[in-house]
């Protein structure tokens, strides 16, 4: 059991206690001294607010992070494959973008943004679905930029099928548990993810320890 969960714990059972000593007993007062009820109360409240808001108890919507958009490349004629339409090819971004795209209306797969910086390292972007958010021929996800100002990126799109998407879940759950990324070799990349395009981006300012 997590030390979040613990917190919580702890403040459920503190607001209970709270509960039942302000119940009279058959003298009129109470089992617990009132300001020590009122006391145990609150902290357990902010104990499991506390507990809860830094916890994946409480699931925020990706769609409200605060991202930056690019340059946005306009797309004529109807849509035959997956494609960045933002950022653009030379592009210079800043630490949180949103990078979109398009998809053919019958695409099935999974869609995953990689960014290989200059260590040569592979990382998955993610949100809180874990994959590209994909509807109505349309995808995007939150992808993070952590370098120098100036360092460039390949920004790489990879079509995925289940096998390939469960094994890019599953390292970035154990990356995200152990709060280490240390990227993934070319070599490491599952033979069901497929490259599909590539672009080259700039950090448009020093984004490393912002995350």
């Amino acid at each position: 059991m997590s030390t979040k969960i613990i917190i919580i714990a702890i403040g459920v059972l503190l607001i209970l206690i709270a509960i039942l000593g302000n119940k009279k007993r058959n003298s009129g007062k109470s089992l617990l001294n009132t300001r020590l009820g009122i006391s145990m109360g609150i902290i357990g409240v902010l104990m499991m607010i506390y507990g809860s808001y830094s916890s994946e108890l409480v699931s925020y919507n990706s769609q409200l992070e605060q991202v930056s958009i690019g340059k946005k490349l306009k797309i004529t004629g109807p849509v035959t494959a997956v494609q960045v339409v933002s950022p653009i090819d030379k592009d210079s971004v800043d630490c949180r973008i949103l990078t979109m795209g398009v998809y053919p209306e019958s695409y099935k797969k999974d869609i995953w943004v990689m960014i290989r910086p200059t260590d040569d390292r592979y990382y998955p972007q993610s949100d809180h679905t874990n994959t590209s958010y994909k509807r109505d021929g349309e995808w995007q996800v939150v992808t993070r930029f952590g370098g120098d100002k100036g360092e460039a990126y390949d920004l790489i799109i990879y079509e995925a099928d289940s096998t390939a998407t469960s094994f890019f879940s599953s390292t970035l759950e154990k990356w995200k548990e152990a709060d280490d990324y240390p990227g993934l070799k070319l070599e490491e990349i599952p033979a069901g993810a497929k490259e599909v395009e590539r672009l080259k981006v700039y950090s448009r300012k020093n984004c490393r320890g912002v995350f």
